[in-house]
């Protein structure tokens, strides 16, 4: 991939993390620098730079949808409330994001729904 293409990707990738993520984006971000820097790159540049931007979905549709996903794998709580973060971020309501992890439990079962519960009690308490 030419190097402009790659950058333009990157700079795309890292705006989208801002506007969902703000700070604990990027500390997701800084925290992978010591160990495996290009993985932290092509987290900015496929999900955000990608994905994210691309027109499909707006991006409190998009919350949702990693809400539900991360709370339905049941092993992914540290990046739930980043996302559960994001979502207030971009405007999803904690009565959306409630009965969206609610939903879950019909698919992922009751325990991911209550893992995902406890996991908005504590991203609500710091809001």
């Amino acid at each position: 991939m030419p190097m402009n293409t790659s950058n333009q990707r990157y700079q795309r990738g890292l705006e989208k993390l801002r506007e969902i993520d703000g700070d604990a984006g990027q500390r997701v971000i800084d925290s992978l620098q010591d160990i495996a820097p290009d993985f932290a790159r092509y987290l900015i540049e496929f999900p955000f730079g990608d994905i994210y931007s691309r027109p499909g979905l707006d991006l409190k549709s998009r919350e949702i949808a990693v809400v539900a996903a991360l709370t339905a794998m049941g092993n992914a709580t540290p990046q739930l409330k980043v996302h559960l973060q994001a979502a207030l971020n971009v405007g999803v309501s904690r009565e959306e994001i409630v009965e969206t992890i609610m939903q879950m439990a019909v698919y992922a079962g009751f325990p991911a729904a209550l893992n995902g519960l406890a996991a908005a009690r504590e991203v609500f308490a710091q809001n």
